[in-house]
């Protein structure tokens, strides 16, 4: 793993455009063509939060790990008050999936928010999107409830992890 740079963006850019359209075709529109976009990547850069992981130097996957929760994450009884790790914009390359990325990238921000004594993770997802809800299930995190964002129809399940 390893910390995204601007050179990174285009090959993000064009994940993120196959993840949505695979999104969309199973009635997840969690994302689209407005978010995430290029800017939000590039914050995620500068602010050095986005990681990479390679496989023969291409982009197999990425992850955005910082400490910045949705506002709608007060609504929760969350069992941590402590300050929490996010996860936040995660997609594995159409060619890299059924491989384990997925599990590889959350390993990573558990072992980040350990190195940095954090223990407590929180992220969200589409209700619909069964890939991330299995995903976060097999990875340990536990649902606390449902939130609506603005400009959003649907409810986002949030999830959490208390780390040992």
């Amino acid at each position: 793993m390893r910390k995204a740079t601007l050179n990174d963006l285009n090959t993000v850019m064009n994940i993120i455009k196959e993840t949505v359209k695979d999104m969309n075709s199973s009635g997840n529109y969690q994302w689209d063509n407005n978010y995430p976009n290029k800017n939000t990547f590039e914050n995620d850069i500068n602010n050095n939060t986005l990681y990479i992981k390679e496989i023969d130097g291409d982009i197999a996957g990425f992850i955005c790990i910082d400490y910045n929760e949705a506002k709608e994450y007060d609504e929760l009884n969350w069992s941590s008050n402590q300050k929490s790790a996010v996860i936040h914009r995660m997609a594995v390359n159409p060619n890299f999936r059924r491989r384990g990325i997925g599990t590889k990238l959350i390993d990573f921000a558990k072992k980040i928010s350990i190195d940095k004594n954090i223990n407590h993770i929180k992220t969200d997802t589409h209700s619909s999107n069964d890939k991330m809800d299995n995903l976060f299930r097999k990875c340990g995190f536990n649902p606390v409830g449902e939130v609506k964002f603005a400009g959003k129809e649907d409810t986002f399940i949030c999830y959490e992890i208390v780390l040992k």
